[in-house]
């Protein structure tokens, strides 16, 4: 059974609600190591700790972008307000301001870039969306959330890593829809 492009939509669209509840999570219960009264961390590279939400956001961005791509930018704003109100009824209480404001600017930024691009190629639209909005992301929540930068470096890289797994997927879609005369 083929699911139609609104289908498969609506499967992105709910995938992209998950990460939101699944990032928050994550971030206070998984880790190789927990801050007390701060987040779990996990090693993305060697030396290089994160908090373990990082994976969930990365997956967001790229979802956020094939939510645009089957069911259109209205779909994708509309996403990003509900995943803003949902980011911040579900993170802890310490980290609502940061999770609401770092979500909602860096998923906005990476509408911006995704839109003109697509048309371009979706892989290369999904890279260079989910890049800015991951810095952005990372950037926003790290200072709103613990005052510093430091974990930058990590919070960029694992949802770097989650972005770079993903695309073979967004290749695939790509290849397909082409295939199908959808592109």
């Amino acid at each position: 059974m083929q699911l139609t492009l609104r289908q498969q939509g609506f499967l992105f669209l709910a995938g992209f609600a998950l990460c939101i509840p699944a990032a928050n999570w994550l971030i206070g219960n998984v880790g190789t190591f927990c801050v007390p009264n701060g987040p779990c961390l996990i090693p993305v590279a060697p030396g290089i700790m994160a908090p373990s939400g990082v994976l969930m956001i990365g997956l967001g961005l790229v979802l956020r972008d094939l939510v645009q791509r089957r069911l259109g930018v209205g779909w994708a704003f509309g996403a990003i307000l509900a995943g803003t109100a949902l980011s911040a009824l579900l993170a802890p209480p310490s980290l609502v301001l940061a999770s609401a404001v770092a979500f909602l600017i860096s998923e906005m930024a990476d509408l911006a870039v995704y839109t003109p691009l697509q048309r371009r190629g979706l892989v290369r639209a999904v890279l260079a969306s989910s890049l800015v909005g991951l810095v952005i992301d990372s950037a926003f929540f790290l200072f709103l959330a613990f005052g510093n930068l430091d974990l930058l470096p990590g919070q960029v890289l694992g949802k770097l890593w989650m972005v770079l797994a993903a695309l073979p997927l967004v290749h695939w879609l790509r290849r397909r829809d082409t295939a199908m005369g959808l592109a």
